[in-house]
């Protein structure tokens, strides 16, 4: 982790160009130092909460895109029935995003009390040290 503390001392252009290297190194060594970068968030990408979110908008264009289509779902000749499976593939979606909300809540709000703990710890004073054991062999 040496080498990322330095490189992130250099900013993007240190990252962008290993990544060069990288890839002309060997492909696959190229394509696991960028996923390791946007992952991290060195590249502004937000990491692991900007992907879920990058993920979530990913998903949403494809079903925008797609929909209609991707669902596979031609229309069954019942018009109260294709609507009511339409009503509940939105609210189940709603439901989804609001689940994801939660759980980005929950992990916020987990962080927060981790670091409040770490900020505790690190107030707290350091224990004096003992009087070292007496070692029979010296006679003290």
């Amino acid at each position: 982790m040496e080498l990322a503390y330095k490189l992130d001392s250099y900013g993007k252009p240190a990252w962008i160009a290993l990544t060069v290297l990288g890839f002309m190194a060997w492909w696959p060594l190229g394509l696991a130092i960028l996923a390791f970068t946007i992952g991290s968030g060195r590249m502004g990408c937000g990491g692991r909460r900007g992907f879920a979110r990058w993920q979530e908008e990913g998903g949403e264009a494809f079903r925008n895109a797609f929909g209609r289509w991707g669902r596979g779902m031609p229309s069954s000749g019942n018009r109260a029935f294709d609507e009511y499976r339409e009503e509940t593939l939105r609210r189940l979606e709603d439901e989804q995003k609001d689940f994801r909300g939660f759980l980005d809540r929950l992990r916020q709000a987990k962080d927060k009390a981790e670091f409040d703990q770490f900020m505790a710890d690190r107030r707290r004073p350091a224990p004096q040290n003992p009087e070292p054991p007496v070692d029979g062999a010296t006679g003290n």
